[in-house]
């Protein structure tokens, strides 16, 4: 035998001889953001803590809340997360939720409790003000009649209506304007 064949021999028995190299088995972290259900519910059962936190501060509820998996979101509210739990930055679960159209999330959110107006430390901007610089017409529909508040004002002293206005989202603009009156500035 050849020293070529001897070693390509060598490497094929080598590497089937290695120990099984598995992935780790998920979090509930990882669970939550892939809107993985199954894994989600056997991991909510057999632990006691929903409010685990990644590196950034990030809840399950907050990666799946993100990530728009409605269900997930149900089964970490329905297991006790906590809603108005933030991350470094002072994000919330509603406030990702918004920045990403998640409208039917927010609503969730909003009725197990989370505070509409909260404010985040980066920028200042509430979910309001994410959705209207987004061009999220239905999620700045849901929190207006939440009852977010229109005239709350970021670290650059703009409102919601002036990111709408600013980005040219009409339909949002109307929406703001008449929560708050066209004449605002």
């Amino acid at each position: 035998m050849n020293r070529v064949m001897f070693l390509l021999l060598f490497a094929a028995v080598t590497a089937c001889s290695e120990p099984d190299r598995q992935t780790p088995p998920p979090t509930l972290l990882d669970a939550a953001e892939q809107g993985d259900l199954p894994t989600l519910q056997q991991l909510l059962s057999a632990r006691k803590e929903v409010d685990l936190r990644d590196a950034c501060l990030f809840t399950p509820l907050m990666k799946a809340a993100l990530n728009g998996h409605t269900d997930a979101v149900a089964q970490l509210l329905s297991a006790g997360a906590a809603v108005e739990a933030s991350d470094k930055g002072g994000y919330t679960a509603l406030m990702l939720a918004a920045s990403n159209n998640h409208s039917a999330i927010v609503e969730q959110l909003l009725k197990a409790g989370a505070q509409a107006d909260a404010v985040e430390k980066t920028n200042g901007w509430t979910a309001l003000i994410w959705a209207a610089n987004r061009g999220h017409t239905e999620t700045v529909r849901v929190l207006l009649q939440s009852g977010a508040n229109p005239a709350l004002r970021d670290l650059e002293g703009q409102t919601a209506l002036d990111w709408a206005r600013n980005n040219g989202h009409g339909e949002i603009t109307a929406l703001l304007e008449s929560a708050v009156g066209p004449d605002t500035p």
